[in-house]
C-alpha cells in the first residue's frame, strides 16, 4: 500500500456537487482536506473561481491507474478536455504517490508544478504539513481562501 495524493478542483456547476460525485467514488480514501476558493491561474479570462481541496489514499494503485481513475472521474462530471487551464466540471491531478518518480508524457509524479500552487499546497498541508517546507506556501502563486469542509 502506498501512501497517495490527489488534487481536485471544479469551477464549473455545482462544483460542490461535483468534488463530493468524486470523493464518493474514490477507493482507499483516507483523508480529505478543507476546501479552498480560488481564482484561476491562467487560461481563458471570465473563468469563475475554484473549489480546491486535496484527498489522501492508502491504495495498491499505481501513479498510472490513478491517473485512469481521476480521468474516469472527469468524464463522469463531463470534463470535455480542450483549452489549457479552461473550465472544468472536474480536475483531478496525481500528486504524490509515495516516493515514485513518473516522467511520461501524459503523466509526471510528483506533480511537476505542486510546488508553485498556493492551491495546492495549503489543503496538502491539512493532511501532510510534514510534505511541505515551511514559508513555501507563503512563497507559492496565488490566493486562496479557505471555506472549511466540503460538507458545510
Amino acid at each position: 500500500m502506498a501512501r497517495a495524493f490527489l488534487g481536485l478542483g471544479s469551477n464549473m456547476g455545482d462544483r460542490r456537487a461535483q468534488l463530493q460525485a468524486a470523493i464518493a467514488q474514490l477507493p482507499d480514501l483516507v483523508a480529505v482536506s478543507a476546501l479552498y476558493e480560488t481564482q484561476p491561474l491562467g487560461g481563458p479570462p471570465g473563468q469563475s473561481p475554484y473549489l480546491n481541496m486535496v484527498v489522501e489514499l492508502d491504495t495498491d494503485l499505481s501513479p498510472r491507474q490513478l491517473l485512469e481513475l481521476g480521468q474516469s472521474l472527469e468524464g463522469a462530471a463531463g470534463r470535455v478536455r480542450g483549452t489549457r487551464w479552461g473550465p472544468r466540471p472536474l480536475d483531478v491531478d496525481v500528486l504524490l504517490v509515495e516516493d515514485q518518480v513518473v516522467d511520461s508524457d501524459d503523466l509526471v509524479v510528483p506533480h511537476p508544478r505542486m510546488w508553485e500552487r498556493r492551491f495546492v499546497l495549503a489543503p496538502l498541508s491539512d493532511l501532510a504539513p510534514e510534505l511541505v517546507p515551511p514559508g513555501l506556501i507563503e512563497r507559492a502563486v496565488g490566493e486562496v481562501k479557505r471555506l472549511g469542509s466540503l460538507t458545510t
